[in-house]
């Protein structure tokens, strides 16, 4: 019997995670997964057990890898700026050459079927997450002066997340980062001042 193949788990992590990013988690097959990581389906399967749970390991590394700036974005001083940094971080994590096109959460959930209903469930979940600490936020600004006192929070947390979505599928598509940035421009005089 040979000698399984070694391999950094690490680097087969992070190539997983750029294809699911780049196809989508159905996309993505199971020999996809294997040829790129360049193992074999039983060390996939030893490792990171089965192709949902690999899905669940790259999301949490693009969370923290590439959606750091979400969290630091809650931190500025004043809501338009929130909302400012997060669309423009999404749009630079969306746009960077070195990465796939548009948003691995987005792409993921594109097409999700029975089969992956789980998965699916996964992404709504952490879409959620984001969209509730946002809804906080603009909540205390409101209750700060920072905005209008008629302003929805809620509402507006929605807004910022389905431009977010949107420039996804625009740089998905093949928009480039000034054009997505001019989109994020619009959206930011829709939005409320104090």
């Amino acid at each position: 019997m040979g000698r399984p193949r070694e391999f950094d788990a690490d680097d087969a992590l992070q190539t997983a995670l750029e294809l699911f990013w780049r196809k989508g988690y159905e996309g993505t097959s199971i020999t996809d997964l294997t040829d790129g990581m360049g193992i074999t389906k039983p060390s996939l399967y030893g490792t990171f057990g089965n192709k949902e749970e690999l899905f669940r390991m790259a999301l949490q590394r693009y969370e923290e890898n590439y959606m750091a700036f979400f969290w630091s974005a809650l931190e500025q001083p004043d809501a338009r700026t929130v909302a400012f940094d997060i669309l423009r971080g999404f749009v630079n994590a969306q746009t960077e050459e070195c990465n796939p096109g548009g948003c691995l959460v987005v792409n993921a959930a594109r097409a999700c079927s029975d089969a992956a209903l789980e998965i699916h469930k996964t992404i709504v979940e952490r879409i959620q997450v984001g969209q509730k600490a946002l809804a906080r936020r603009f909540e205390r600004a409101r209750k700060e002066g920072d905005l209008p006192a008629d302003s929805n929070p809620e509402d507006l947390a929605r807004f910022i997340m389905t431009v977010a979505q949107g420039t996804a599928v625009q740089a998905s598509s093949g928009a480039g980062r000034d054009e997505v940035y001019r989109l994020v421009d619009i959206a930011m005089k829709s939005f409320p001042r104090s």
